[in-house]
């Protein structure tokens, strides 16, 4: 019966350390370290943002970052660079319309006490990251759409803008022509800037906004509005967000598995990675080609690990911390 007692004592103090193992994100044994961050040092504070417009809105958030300041703060002021940029044909102002010449945004925002706030198929609002984070400090709800989106938009002060520019119109209007929808990978199909933050308090938060797939009908949402899906944020873990897809995001709840990967132990690359995987298996089981698509992910733990990984090649994502800022061209799976 002693024997009986002990075995069992023993299974279930192993069993704990296993869990407990898994809870922390301790990395598994034949985990391969992350070679982003070899010294085995904390990286603090960090941004990381999707695309090469990730270098400006880097910028704008490393700002807020070197004096100290929260990581929701900063990945506002960061991504809202993008979004006021009447250059920028996929996010904010000067974004593409749908197939109704309608420009539509989306965004999400998420802080490190899992506070989170949503916008979608918003109109006429330069910056929907700053009414997604007015839905999250202001409103017992974590998502608004349409056109109730837009009435508390303007309720809250944000002013009315037509956000159609010439070149936008232009296109569209040759779009019609056809009417053919058949988005280009790592071109029409990319509109969306996703960033992370550590900050110098060791604290995670994340946004990302878009204006979504280029001549979509209109109504459609991609994976960037949706938490777990374009963004997820876990402060005892990691955070991580996706852009490409959205449709092919959604699937996976793409940011979210990324992050609980990571809880498991694994390092922020092969997060990414492993997330991409699912993403191919399927397009693999519904005979869909890859070709046609992009998805990929970065993701930040609370060491300032960072890694990315996406489908095909064309992908590229920025990274700011105490040696400067620089564009780094991920590793992809269609070779």
């Amino acid at each position: 019966m002693n024997n009986r007692r002990n075995f069992l004592k023993t299974a279930a103090m192993a069993s704990a350390a296993v869990a407990l193992s898994s809870f922390t994100g301790k990395p598994e044994e034949n985990e391969e370290p992350n070679n982003n961050l070899s010294d085995g040092k904390i990286r603090k504070p960090i941004v990381l943002s999707t695309w090469n417009f990730g270098l400006k809105a880097n910028e704008a958030a490393w700002e807020v970052l070197k004096k100290g300041g929260r990581a929701l703060d900063a990945v506002e002021a960061g991504v809202k660079i993008p979004e006021g940029d009447p250059t920028e044909r996929s996010v904010g102002y000067g974004g593409r319309p749908d197939r109704d010449g309608r420009v539509t945004l989306d965004a999400c925002i998420m802080d490190e006490m899992s506070n989170i706030g949503s916008v979608g198929c918003l109109e006429f609002i330069k910056h929907p990251i700053s009414v997604a984070r007015a839905v999250m400090e202001k409103t017992p709800h974590v998502m608004l759409v349409g056109d109730g989106a837009l009435q508390f938009a303007l309720a809250q002060g944000f002013p009315k803008e037509n956000l159609l520019v010439p070149d936008s119109e232009r296109e569209w209007k040759e779009w019609l022509k056809t009417s053919e929808y058949k988005p280009i990978a790592n071109i029409e199909n990319h509109d969306t800037i996703g960033m992370i933050a550590l900050d110098a308090d060791g604290n995670l938060s994340g946004a990302c906004t878009t204006s979504g797939m280029a001549f979509k009908m209109h109504g459609r949402l991609g994976d960037s509005p949706i938490i777990g899906a374009g963004l997820y944020v876990d402060n005892e873990i990691g955070a991580a967000t996706a852009t490409g897809h959205g449709e092919e995001v959604i699937r996976i709840s793409g940011s979210h598995l990324v992050v609980e990967l990571m809880r498991q132990g694994k390092s922020p690359q092969k997060a990414c990675e492993e997330a991409v995987l699912r993403v191919v298996k399927l397009m693999k089981n519904r005979n869909k080609d890859l070709k046609d698509i992009q998805v990929g992910f970065i993701a930040l733990n609370k060491k300032g690990d960072y890694g990315s990984y996406c489908v095909q090649s064309g992908f590229n994502y920025a990274v700011y911390d105490d040696t400067g800022n620089k564009l780094i061209n991920p590793e992809f799976y269609l070779k």
